[in-house]
Formats: C-alpha cells, structure tokens, sequence
C-alpha cells in the first residue's frame, strides 16, 4: 500500500542516491559565513610566532632569547628546552615498516622544536608570545641563532651515497627503511626468460601542497579542569586528538578537545599533528591565556609537509605475445629531515599496492629505499603514492609498446584483467573484487575521437606545433579498513544530525551523507545536519584520506539508519497500538502492515520528545551511535586520453583536448564527482607541466614564494570531457569505490605519455616531469644536435 503522497515521493527521489544535488555547504561559505580557524578569536587572546632555521643543516650551539624577551608586548619565549621541561613526547611516524632484513625501519625521534641540530631550512628552533602580531613578529627577528653550518644534501639518491652528510649519527647512510617486497628470485627468472624487457629511470618531482587556507590553531588550556582545547585545521579531530594527547601531550584523551571548522583544503597535508600545535598548547598552559598561530604564505613553504619525491627506475618484462611477466621498481623515496605521520608509505607500500593496475601482472617486486635529507618533511599529497605507482607503470607500458611496435591500446588490452576473472588476487596481496577494464577504456578511445587524432595533428603541423596523443590507464587502492562513526541524533528543533569522523575539508560531504540519510531513512532532506569536527562528539573516527570517506561513513549512516529502524519498529508499534512484527517501515514511515495506519520518523521522534508513554526499558528516543567495523579497501579505476601541442620552437607544452572515463561504483552524487575529478585532474596536469620544488646546493629553497613555484591556473586546463562507467564494488553495503585521487592517478600518466608521444618524431622517449618550456626546449635542442 503506498502511503506516502506524491510530494513526498517527489523529494524523496530529488535527493536521493544517485542524484546530483548542490553542496549544502556553499551558500554559507560565498557570504563569507564560514568559520574558518584563523577567523577566530577569544577574549585575552595572545599571538605566536616561529623562530626557524635558516640553514639547511647545522649544530645548534645556541639560542638568544633575552632581547627578545625585553621588547614591547612580549608575553614569553620559548625554546626546546622549555618543552622539556614540561614532558612532551615526540611526534611519531604512525606507519612502521620493516626493511628487508627484518629489522624495524630507523625511527629518530623528532620533537616540536630542534635540539642540538637544525636539518633543514624552516626547521623550528624556538617561537614568541606577545599581545599582538606584529610584536610576536619583530621579538622573533630578535631572537639569536648560533649555529654552526654543516653541508647539506637535499636529493635522496645523492643522500643515500658514500660520503654524504648524515643528518642523524644513528642512521648510516640517510637510509630510515631499506623497503623490499615480491619474490626477487621469481622476477629474476621472469626478466631471464622474456622476450622484451624495457627500463626506464623516473622522477616524481616534489611539490608544495599549497592548500588555499594556510594553516593555522588556537590553543587554550583551562586550569580548572586541567584540559587543552585546540581549534585547528584537520581532516579528522579523533585521530588528532589521540596522537597528540597519547604521544605528545602525554595526558588522557579526555584532557584534549580538538575542533576543526571549515577547512580550505588539505590534501593529506593538514591530517597529522605539527610542532606549532604543541608549542601553543603549551604556551596556553603557561600563559592561561589563548595563543592563536597563523601560518602565512611564505612560511607555509617550508613549514607544512611537501608530496612526492620520488626516484624509480622501473622495469617490465613481456613474453614475444606482449603478455606481462612481471614488472619491478627500484629507487628512492625522499623523506626530507623528519619523519611524518605516514611519510614511508608512499614509495613502499602503495607504490606495490597500487603499481599493478588493471593489468594481470603475476610478479611484482619493489626495492626502494626511504632517505632523510635536508629538506622539508614529506608527507601525503592527493593520492599519497597511488598516482605515482600508475604513472611509472603506464610509461613502462608506452615504452614497451615503442619497442616491440605493439599498437599500444592493443597491448593494454591483451593485459586486461578480465570480467570473469574476479575476484582477482593480484601480486601486491590485494583481492580486486569488481572492473570492466577493457570496455572502460574503449568507451574513453570512442570518447576521446582517438582515431581522429591524425587529422587534429596534421592542423596543429600547418600551424608548426607538435600534437601528441596519450593514454592513462589507473587501478587505485583505496586507504585500509578503518573503524567509523555512524551517529544520528534527532534534535530538539526538529533537524537530524549525522555525526561522523570522516571530515570534510573542500570535499563536500555535507550533501552526499544527507543523501545516504534520506534514501535509507526517509528523514527529510532539508532537515539534516553533519557534525564532523568534535573529538568529544565522537566515539571512533578514521578521518578522511585515501578515498575512504564514502566507503567508511556511508557505510556507517548505513547500519546505524538500520539501527534506528529496529528502535523505531518498537515505539511505533506502541504509539500506533500495535504489534512490533506488524510494523513496517518504507521511506520514512512506520505502518502497520495491511493497513493505512502510519507514523512518520520525524513525527515519531517529535512524540519521543513531548513523552511518548512507553513500557519500561524501552529506549526513549531513536538516537543511536553506530561503530562502522571497517569496510576493505575499494578499487576505483577508469582510462584518462589527454591531447598535447608543444610548440618547438620555445618548449611550451599545451593540454588541448582532455577525456577521462571512470569507474567509481556506486555515484553518490556525479556533481560532487564530477568536481573531485575536475580539482585532481588540475593538480595532475599542475605537477606534470609546471610544479616543482628546487633547492641550491646549500639547502635553500629557490622556489619559495609564487614568484617562483608555478601553479595552474584556470587558462592552462582545457575542458573536461567526462564519462562514468560504474561497477559497484562488492566490498561495502553502498557499492561506492572513491573519487577523490583519480584525478591526479589518470592526469599524470596521460599527459606526460602524450608529451613523448609528440617529442618522438625527435627521437625523445622520455621526459621527466615538469615538462616545463625549458625543460622540453633542451631536450629538443639536445635531439636536433
């Protein structure tokens, strides 16, 4: 019996599942009524300030602060010594991995602010409180620096080399982790017995995150209570909270609150705890006052975590069919002087993860040593190793096609992974569950007009460019199974919150958690709120990363919908005078089965809180608070063409036509996914054409200001030509697999395979990113010479 009316059913199907409904979030914020961290203020507030290194590596022989101290306004200065005294632990890699003997990887401890050694440029040595900014700012030019230069090595490679300078006594030769994975006997006989084999040397170039919103925290600490509070920019308070409270702070974790508002983007920059946050927790405690610490712009190039980094040589072996044997990656992962949360991760073990695509590869083995150098601290950056591992291994497929003069679409799909081949267990230890990888990319070939390239390069030729053609085909793995909040709360004003630890910073999460809510619940749509950013809201919280957000809290929303389903069968049976195995529940209404007799959910829940009389024991309200186990990790995939016109002449490379193709399971929302895209794909196309950290031989950063980092802008994308081709996942009750990587995993393999694709009439077959204006003009000249 259908007993809802047709407006009902109408707004019901506007917001459902699948629909592309508008970012909730975006009204507030173009007002400017977002609360962002530096838009706040306390009364009493104090301001702090960095005192850092400007030497890449050196002893610290001392530390002038009595100057400092005597100026205006000036509340306190402190240094490493002050901490402590205090007792404050270390910041900690959260990822440990063993190298290839055994042994657990080289962990030197790293504390807020440098003690006996400052290794790179920006490396915190002390910070100032005073009442204003601009004090903080001028007592901190007066704080003295004694330390002695020491050389410097920023390149890891160079790093791991006999003789270079050693930033730790207790780590030979700059090497944190000697990685190894696979069977090296196997792919040693693999290679012997090919027919084809290619090689190819790769930089993954390095890149300052560069998030809109610089970062920024206020701490506050309330004696009362002896508890710490810290507003701050994040992508996930519960994590947070608990490593800075566990392995920092030292104290319960119910001594530390940590809130996160908006957030203006993150990339995996802002997830892990910085030393400025200990520094103006503890200053909060001293003082009894809030310290507020705002990044700026040019300080946000050394201070925050770099991405990338990354120097493999990589190797494929092909039977005389063009059947891969096996592939192999051996090289370097830059760590710079620290380590970060998960800064090991990304040349080790998601390049073995995420390396083998959507090809039926039998052996993979990866050797890649993990190097500290006198460089800012490496940490994830969209995608965190995912586009990497696809980009080495879709030029070695180029490549491969080059030199045996396979049609490289053909030898692609010769490799495919099949349909009926899933489960597939790939060489990495991954389970692919889920793909049409060969009719993927052939709706991208049919999208992207392949066969019509001939004629688009014979009129970019009459205007005397280049015009190359290249493909990308990625498999990602998404972030590991983590636990995640489902709570749904109704509210006294009538609103339903959904509180979760997944955290949106630009994503848009507010919108497609809404959606979840609505097709499982019935609870209007326009009546639900998300609460994200309160470590004492939550009970469990994996933060967002790794294209995890949808697969974790959807799932979550999920069960706990179900959850309050089962409470509400009882109240309604009470409320409705019938039996709880006559009630059934549909879009949003409790009816008795055979009957028109109905409660809605916000109607119940209303009648909950005006004291609905109910048998003892019975729960009185439909609250929940829902523990997600964990959900495997998904597998989102799909095929990016990019078209290219380099004019030879001065080495400027162009992105002129762009199709991408994705398979992200079950679409929550295609706008919110079409955007995700849309920001990856730019910030693959920034890294392949343009971005790029650079260093002199002392150490300094030559590019630390906009004047001199490149960053895309809207005039260097072309449109976007996108299409889905969605396989739900098998792996979560939504069948979702994640969007938020892909972008840049498709972006860098297709661009830069089209930039060789148009330098081979020169007889160029590689080039390493950013195939910047210079870069390609020496190549040319080198070829023509």
């Amino acid at each position: 019996m259908n007993i809802l009316d047709t407006t009902t059913q109408m707004a019901l199907a506007k917001f459902a599942v699948g629909q592309p409904v508008s970012r909730t979030e975006d009204p507030k914020l173009l007002r400017g009524e977002g609360s962002y961290t530096d838009d706040l203020n306390f009364e009493g507030q104090a301001y702090a300030v960095m005192v850092r290194s400007r030497h890449a590596h050196g002893v610290l022989r001392g530390i002038g602060t009595d100057a400092a101290k005597a100026m205006p306004g000036v509340l306190g200065v402190y240094t490493g010594a002050d901490l402590d005294r205090a007792g404050y632990g270390p910041l900690r890699c959260m990822m440990p991995l063993k190298s290839r003997d055994g042994s657990m990887m080289l962990q030197p401890q790293r504390l807020s602010l440098a003690h006996g050694k400052v290794r790179f440029v920006g490396d915190p040595v002390a910070f100032v409180v005073a009442r204003s900014v601009a004090e903080a700012k001028d007592a901190a030019e007066a704080v003295e620096l004694d330390i002695e230069p020491l050389p410097a090595v920023t390149q890891a490679s160079l790093a791991a080399a006999a003789g270079a300078p050693l930033l730790y006594d207790d780590v030979p030769g700059n090497v944190s982790l000697d990685y190894h994975y696979g069977d090296g006997v196997k792919v040693a006989a693999a290679f012997a017995a090919a027919a084809h084999t290619v090689k190819l040397a790769m930089a993954n170039s390095r890149i300052v995150v560069n998030a809109m919103e610089p970062r920024a925290a206020v701490g506050r600490y309330d004696a009362a209570s002896e508890r710490f509070t810290l507003d701050v920019g994040s992508q996930g308070v519960f994590g947070l909270r608990n490593q800075l409270a566990d392995d920092i702070l030292k104290v319960p974790r119910e001594k530390l609150r940590v809130l996160t508002g908006n957030v203006g983007g993150s990339f995996g920059m802002k997830a892990q705890p910085y030393p400025e946050y200990t520094c103006i927790l503890h200053a909060a405690r001293t003082l009894g006052l809030p310290v507020k610490w705002t990044d700026e712009r040019s300080e946000s190039f050394v201070s925050d975590s770099h991405g990338r980094d990354h120097e493999i040589t990589g190797e494929l072996a092909l039977d005389a069919d063009g059947n891969f044997l096996a592939v192999r990656f051996e090289g370097f992962g830059n760590l710079g002087a620290y380590l970060t949360s998960v800064g090991t991760i990304m040349s080790t073990l998601n390049l073995v993860k995420n390396s083998i695509g959507v090809y039926r590869t039998p052996l993979i083995e990866v050797a890649s040593r993990s190097v500290f150098t006198n460089t800012s601290p490496v940490g994830p950056y969209r995608g965190a190793g995912r586009p990497e591992g696809n980009y080495y291994m879709e030029r070695l497929i180029d490549e491969a096609a080059a030199k045996m003069g396979i049609d490289r679409l053909e030898l692609r799909r010769r490799n495919h992974i099949k349909p009926s081949e899933m489960p597939w267990a790939a060489p990495s230890g991954m389970n692919y569950d889920s793909g049409e990888f060969t009719a993927l990319l052939e709706k991208a070939v049919a999208l992207a007009d392949w066969d019509g390239f001939a004629a688009r390069m014979a009129d970019s030729e009459k205007r005397g460019l280049l015009r190359g053609l290249g493909l990308g085909s990625f498999l990602e793995v998404t972030a590991p199974p983590m636990k995640e909040m489902g709570g749904i709360r109704f509210e006294a004003d009538g609103t339903v919150t959904i509180v979760t630890g997944t955290l949106d910073y630009g994503q848009g999460h507010a919108a497609p958690f809404a959606q979840v809510l609505t097709t499982h619940l019935g609870v209007p749509f326009e009546r639900i709120r998300l609460l994200q950013g309160d470590s004492d809201e939550l009970v469990a919280g994996g933060g967002t990363g790794g294209s995890k957000s949808m697969m974790a809290s959807g799932a979550a929303i999920v069960e706990a919908s179900a959850k309050v389903v089962e409470i509400g069968r009882k109240v309604a049976a009470v409320a409705l005078e019938a039996a709880e195995a006559d009630i059934e529940f549909a879009q949003g209404r409790f009816a008795i089965a055979g009957t028109d007799r109905s409660i809605g959910i916000m109607e119940l829940a209303a009648k909950l809180r005006a004291g609905l009389k109910l048998p003892e024991g019975m729960p009185r309200s439909l609250d929940v608070k829902h523990v997600h186990e964990a959900a495997p990790s998904a597998f989102p995939n799909g095929c990016h063409i990019a078209e290219v016109e380099i004019d030879p002449e001065t080495g400027a490379v162009e992105v002129v036509r762009y199709t991408a193709v994705n398979d992200f399971g079950t679409v929550i929302n295609p706008m919110l996914v079409a955007g995700q895209l849309h920001g990856g794909v730019a910030q693959g196309i920034g890294q392949a054409l343009m971005e790029s950290v650079r260093y002199d031989e002392h150490g300094s950063l030559l590019t630390g200001s906009y004047m001199d980092y490149a960053m895309p802008r809207a005039a260097d994308m072309p449109f976007f030509h996108a299409a889905t081709h969605d396989v739900p996942a098998r792996t979560n009750v939504l069948g979702a697999k994640g969007c938020g990587e892909a972008g840049c995993a498709g972006a860098l393999p297709s661009v830069m395979n089209a930039i060789v694709d148009a330098l081979k009439i020169y007889g160029i077959g590689h080039i390493d990113m950013p195939a910047t204006p210079q870069r390609v003009w020496t190549a040319i000249q080198q070829a023509r010479s």
